[in-house]
């Protein structure tokens, strides 16, 4: 799937300055982290920016696709190898991508669309189950 060129413009201007260390425009750095992972056909890296939460050791990312019928490429690809890069702050670490699963994934759902409402709206306009993966550092 091809990203529309707005939609990758924006992201490697977000990319760039929130590599920069400064503010992003229009987004709240302290809720941003940078994901990195390893393309599941061409074998090359693709980073996307992303909002998470924090749940204790782990980081939450949600893969809404602002509730698009299919998963972002970005899901697909940490699927197929969930050995991510992620960075978030001024730290850069390997991770490990594990899309949570029964009574944690309906837990941890129901408490992320209560703390950001707007996830009860893309659930709503897809069919599909909404994933959700914890990030989690590697030793």
């Amino acid at each position: 799937m091809t990203v529309p060129d707005d939609i990758a413009a924006v992201n490697r201007r977000v990319i760039e300055q929130f590599r920069a260390g400064g503010e992003i425009e229009g987004m709240h750095r302290e809720a941003l982290l940078l994901l990195t992972t390893t393309g599941r056909r061409s074998g090359r890296s693709h980073t996307s920016p992303m909002m998470f939460h924090r749940d204790g050791e782990r980081l939450l990312v949600v893969a809404s696709n602002i509730g698009a019928p299919r998963h972002p490429d970005w899901y697909a690809n940490l699927v197929a190898d969930p050995e991510v890069t992620v960075e978030v702050g001024d730290e850069t670490y390997d991770a490990l991508a594990t899309p949570l699963t029964g009574d944690d994934r309906a837990a941890t759902w129901a408490m992320l669309k209560q703390t950001y409402p707007f996830f009860a709206d893309h659930e709503g306009r897809t069919t599909r189950e909404i994933p959700v993966v914890a990030l989690t550092r590697r030793s």
